[in-house]
């Protein structure tokens, strides 16, 4: 289970839009005294194996939450 420390931008030819879609599950903890951390997980989608099981998750702390708020924001161009 990764913390993303940072986001670093990759220029690669093509991104290829997947063919699974399944809901990200995320908890937030923010206890006093401790980094505040946003988890995202997800789970196997009904085709897999194992459907339902714990796939991936990622951890982000406020500062790398921060960065990709501003890379959503700049890719997306939320910020009109």
């Amino acid at each position: 289970m990764p913390l993303i420390t940072r986001f670093a931008r990759h220029d690669s030819p093509s991104v290829k839009l997947q063919k699974t879609q399944v809901v990200a599950r995320y908890k937030f903890e923010n206890r006093d005294g401790q980094t505040p951390l946003l988890q995202i997980d997800t789970y196997g989608s009904d085709e897999r194996a194992f459907p339902g099981k714990l796939s991936q998750t990622f951890q982000l702390d406020r500062q790398s939450a921060f960065e990709l708020w501003n890379v959503l924001g700049r890719e997306f161009d939320f910020f009109k």
